[in-house]
């Protein structure tokens, strides 16, 4: 994912440490611009700011690894050095005006290479999740963040309180992990979701005539279909109007699509 930042507001590999320091859940495990890179967080084992000299370490390579629970992630584009460049997002949710992420400076977090084909595995995303979430709520002058799998652009804000949520065990936040695309026949389809279970959900234009009710279903089936991690056979639904509908599995990399019964 990528974190925004106004310009000049990036913050450096001391303040990464800093904020490490300040967390009882994470851990700055690899910086390789300093010689030892403690797990203990310990504020005086964190380098001073400006104490990162760009000869110790060029400017294109500012970036540190960071532990949490267990599993490791590289945040790059640290300052002084360049800023990642964020794609354009497709889906905008708590996000301010007509900003794209370009003008913005941007910091890409991404699984560590110990991680190597678990990527997408539910523990390393919502790892991650946790990592953005706290990174969020420690740096205000973050503007939001790109979450790619579902070319969202997500403002600060909405993203802290939604993946808190989620993280103290309520919903899943669909809305920004997820969204919601209207096909050519006028059903609903969801982008993004198949990173959590697989498989992309569909929702029958006859369900989504009325788009708000039909975006609130399928929130309420994201929810359901990610706490059981996909769907392997036919489920039985009751609709908010009371209705009856279906929900049918996937038929290969197909979406899972629920119509009336």
């Amino acid at each position: 994912m990528y974190l925004l930042f106004e310009a000049g507001k990036r913050p450096s590999a001391a303040q990464i440490h800093a904020f490490a320091a300040a967390s009882n859940k994470v851990f700055v495990s690899h910086d390789p611009a300093v010689l030892s890179s403690p797990l203990g967080n310990s504020p005086e084992l964190a380098p001073k700011q400006g104490e990162l000299s760009t000869g110790t370490l060029p400017l294109a390579k500012q970036w540190v690894e960071l532990l949490r629970d267990g599993l490791t992630f590289d945040l790059a584009g640290l300052a002084p050095g360049p800023a990642c460049h964020a794609p354009v997002a497709a889906h905008r949710f708590d996000w301010r005006g007509a900003a794209e992420p370009v003008a913005f400076e941007a910091m890409a977090l991404t699984a560590g290479p110990h991680l190597q084909g678990a990527e997408a595995s539910a523990p390393v995303l919502r790892a991650m999740i946790a990592l953005a979430r706290d990174l969020a709520l420690f740096f205000e002058d973050m503007a939001g963040l790109v979450w790619p799998p579902s070319s969202s652009l997500i403002g600060r804000r909405f993203f802290e309180s939604t993946a808190t949520a989620w993280l103290d065990g309520g919903p899943f936040p669909a809305l920004g992990l997820t969204a919601f695309d209207v096909t050519a026949d006028g059903a609903l389809e969801t982008t993004g979701l198949s990173l959590w279970i697989g498989n992309e959900l569909r929702i029958d234009q006859a369900l989504t005539h009325d788009k708000v009710a039909g975006t609130r279903l399928g929130l309420r089936l994201i929810n359901h279909l990610v706490m059981l991690g996909g769907l392997t056979r036919d489920e039985r639904i009751t609709a908010p109007d009371g209705s009856r509908l279906i929900m049918l599995p996937a038929s290969g990399d197909g979406p899972i699509r629920v119509k009336r019964e």
